[in-house]
């Protein structure tokens, strides 16, 4: 299985997205099979276009973190673009993102599998360690929840104490 990188954008660039290209989208799977299509969705979450970002994101949800609780392959080279977009104000489904984050910091499905079913684990495409790599692209970037903490945005405000909860735990 192929490993992805997770720490490809910052947030110190002027073009958000930038990076996108800089990950192997083809050669990772999301629940759909392959995860082309990713970077188009995060631009689409990015165009501040309200009914755009959402029916992006919405997508975005059930290729990276299906049912708000199984992760997939790609979720971890995801993840640190969810971060990029939830840090711009023109983005216009913030507190969304935020509640997706949370679903992958909380998802256990496959570690729940996998307990009960320890053959999973001698799967080709071992999907158990897709969560730990997603959960721990969510906290390399909770550097960001002070300042979403204190966004004027009261649902963005209140969907980042949640998942600054979700994390502590």
């Amino acid at each position: 299985m192929r490993t992805v990188p997770t720490e490809q954008p910052g947030t110190d660039r002027a073009t958000p997205l930038s990076t996108l290209r800089q990950v192997p989208w083809s050669d990772i799977r999301d629940s759909t099979g392959s995860a082309a299509d990713i970077p188009l969705l995060l631009r689409e979450v990015a165009s501040g276009d309200a009914g755009t970002a959402r029916a992006a994101l919405d997508e975005l949800r059930g290729r990276i973190c299906q049912y708000g609780f199984v992760v997939e392959q790609a979720t971890a080279a995801t993840v640190p673009f969810l971060w990029e977009l939830v840090r711009l104000p023109h983005v216009t489904c913030r507190p969304q993102i935020i509640q997706l984050l949370r679903g992958v910091s909380e998802a256990r499905q496959w570690e729940s599998v996998a307990a009960v079913y320890p053959k999973l684990l001698n799967h080709r495409e071992n999907p158990v360690v897709w969560e730990p790599r997603a959960r721990q692209a969510v906290r390399a970037r909770r550097d960001a929840l002070p300042a979403l903490l204190d966004d004027r945005d009261r649902e963005t405000a209140e969907a980042t104490a949640e998942l600054a909860a979700a994390l502590a735990a």
